[in-house]
């Protein structure tokens, strides 16, 4: 997996020269592809055990996998110079996700990355991600991801309306509007998770994100944090792995997912899990009602 520490380093560089909500910005017209190859046994064990899903000898690939496989990319692109926005302060706001069959880890896979969009936000600026995967040539995988860079914007509120810290290293789960109570949905209480401090840490060396926002109170404190906070694509995927069953349930039964980050997960942490009888509508949430992620998913046949 490509080391992620390069890209930081370098939207820490080049984050101050960016001025989002400029007129006339253009995303690059870049595609970034890793050569094919199939997935590293080791690393993909490693992420089955820390997110929670079933670790068979053989079965397809976890849903939001690629994605991590992919991310290297996505940030070596949002670093770069030609691209509008500052990394530093992006946040992850909502992700899609279409497996369009399973993917075998054996199977030579293919990921490459674009920008696809770029557009005007009640809150700022948000860029549109786009994450693909072929096997021989077929697209067997896709995500869309939105991250907005927050700015003061003509009729719409600006940095200074939102909650929490408004810098970071890289892409993070958003925080709703100061002052905004977001309601948990009514879906019932499933199961319980007690989140610890170095979850971000231990999750930041399976997946190569080391952002300093999950890895200690003292880094994340640099941001404006209280305390580290936990991966979003973390709290993504510890969910599917719920939604998808045990290891009694049909392999690759997930085929779609989407996501919205409504909060951050300050670690450690007690989170409850909530899920529609169905398991197609799922919430993650505080014990005091503060809702930090909502989605859906869709099933095979």
């Amino acid at each position: 997996m490509t080391s992620l520490s390069a890209s930081l380093v370098r939207g820490a560089v080049t984050s101050p020269f960016k001025h989002p909500g400029r007129p006339g910005a253009t995303l690059p017209t870049d595609r970034l592809t890793l050569p094919a190859a199939p997935t590293a046994p080791g690393p993909l064990a490693a992420y089955r055990r820390i997110c929670g899903f079933p670790a068979p000898e053989s079965g397809p690939l976890p849903l939001p996998y690629p994605h991590v496989l992919a991310f290297p990319l996505a940030m070596r692109l949002m670093t770069g110079r030609d691209f509008p926005l500052p990394v530093v302060g992006l946040v992850h706001t909502w992700i899609e996700i279409t497996g369009h069959r399973p993917v075998q880890p054996g199977e030579a896979l293919e990921p490459t990355v674009y920008a696809a969009e770029l557009t005007a936000h009640r809150r700022g600026t948000e860029v549109t991600m786009v994450t693909e995967a072929r096997v021989g040539g077929e697209l067997v995988w896709e995500s869309r991801s939105g991250y907005l860079s927050r700015h003061a914007t003509k009729g719409g509120a600006g940095p200074k309306g939102e909650e929490g810290p408004k810098t970071g290293a890289g892409p993070k789960a958003g925080a709703g509007p100061k002052g905004e109570e977001v309601q948990a949905p009514a879906l019932p209480a499933v199961a319980e998770w007690r989140l610890p401090g170095d979850l971000g840490r231990r999750y930041g060396a399976v997946s190569g994100d080391r952002n300093p926002i999950h890895l200690h109170p003292l880094t994340a404190r640099l941001f404006g944090f209280p305390r580290a906070i936990a991966h979003g694509m973390w709290t993504v995927a510890r969910c599917l792995a719920e939604a998808g069953g045990g290891p009694d349930e049909r392999a690759g039964a997930l085929r779609t997912v989407r996501a919205e980050f409504r909060a951050p997960v300050l670690l450690p942490a007690t989170v409850t899990y909530a899920a529609d009888p169905a398991g197609n509508a799922f919430a993650l949430r505080s014990g005091r009602g503060r809702v930090h992620l909502t989605g859906t998913v869709t099933r095979a046949l």
